[in-house]
């Protein structure tokens, strides 16, 4: 098959490796512009890009598929490539129903969820945040509405106990390879059997907000610590912020202590709303590195009772 790839993150690259190795012509990837980073702001080309150029795809990269002059051109582009199917796998643009409509197989799209659960942009932090014990990847045949398409394949996996996002990122990303592995062969081979989803199942999972790393000890522990696992927490500590990236839940409970206070200066141990307690495993204090919680406590004192904002 002739495959157009679209994609723009690290957790992409996976994805885009199955295409260019699975014997299939890889006509053409689109990723997002390029953005300037570091003190000099030097142009950083997507990862996907830069995996493209190691197997020298043709990259193309437009503001838009939807409006103006470059998605003009970029249907253009596609029109002369006459893709056979295009790949979508956190691409970052809403498609066109002109584009969805312009392979023979459709347009597929690689979510990691298990939908029709979790549809939308933060599927990975929410199934944490919301304390799911499982979750997965699901391939899609690409329709208008928001991840509403008919599925394909699923793939599933249990979700650790202390596991954060970056820990399931990596794992879903390799996941999503695998998913599409079996979705180019279905497709090959004529035996795809697609599930239409019942939307009254369907969850969202929006856009995360810098606030939502706040932590709120009147919560209860286990809220806490899904929030560190979801998307890195923080608080205040004698006036300075300390970034929480690791935790797990204490097998005590302090009654008698009052929300936000260190209830064991050994471990890092903080009480929680519910009685409980929740250890931090790996901090950042402000200014300094990232580190394990033994090596906080080496240059720093706590006191049993002292209060976290």
């Amino acid at each position: 098959m002739k495959i157009v790839f679209m994609g723009t993150p690290d957790f992409a690259v996976p994805c885009l490796r199955t295409i260019a190795e699975s014997g299939h012509e890889t006509a053409a990837v689109f990723t997002q512009p390029d953005k300037p980073k570091g003190r000099g702001y030097k142009l950083i080309p997507t990862p996907v890009k830069a995996a493209a150029q190691e197997y020298g795809i043709p990259v193309y990269q437009p503001l838009s598929l939807r409006k103006g002059e470059d998605a003009e051109e970029a249907m253009r582009i596609l029109r002369e490539i006459a893709p056979e199917l295009i790949v979508v796998t956190a691409y970052g643009q809403i498609l066109p129903k002109e584009v969805l409509e312009l392979p023979k197989y459709g347009c597929v799209n690689i979510h990691a969820s298990l939908l029709p659960k979790y549809r939308g942009a933060a599927p990975i932090n929410w199934v944490i945040l919301n304390g799911e014990k499982e979750t997965g990847v699901t391939s899609m045949q690409m329709s208008e509405g928001l991840d509403t398409g008919d599925m394909l394949i699923k793939k599933s996996t249990e979700i650790g106990a202390n596991e954060t996002y970056e820990e399931l990122y990596a794992r879903l990303s390799d996941m999503g390879g695998e998913v599409l592995a079996e979705t180019l062969k279905a497709i090959e081979n004529g035996e795809l059997h697609p599930e239409v989803q019942d939307d009254s199942l369907s969850c969202y999972s929006p856009m995360i907000r810098k606030e939502m790393s706040a932590l709120d000890f009147s919560k209860s522990a286990a809220d806490i610590h899904n929030t560190i696992r979801g998307v890195t927490g923080f608080a205040m500590l004698e006036g300075k912020r300390l970034k929480v990236f690791r935790s797990e839940l204490s097998d005590k409970k302090y009654p008698n202590a009052e929300n936000g206070a260190v209830v064991d200066t050994k471990c890092f141990a903080v009480k929680c709303g519910d009685g409980g307690a929740v250890i931090f495993r790996e901090v950042q204090p402000e200014g300094k590195k990232r580190m394990n919680t033994e090596d906080f406590l080496r240059g720093k004192k706590l006191t049993e009772g002292e209060l976290l904002g």
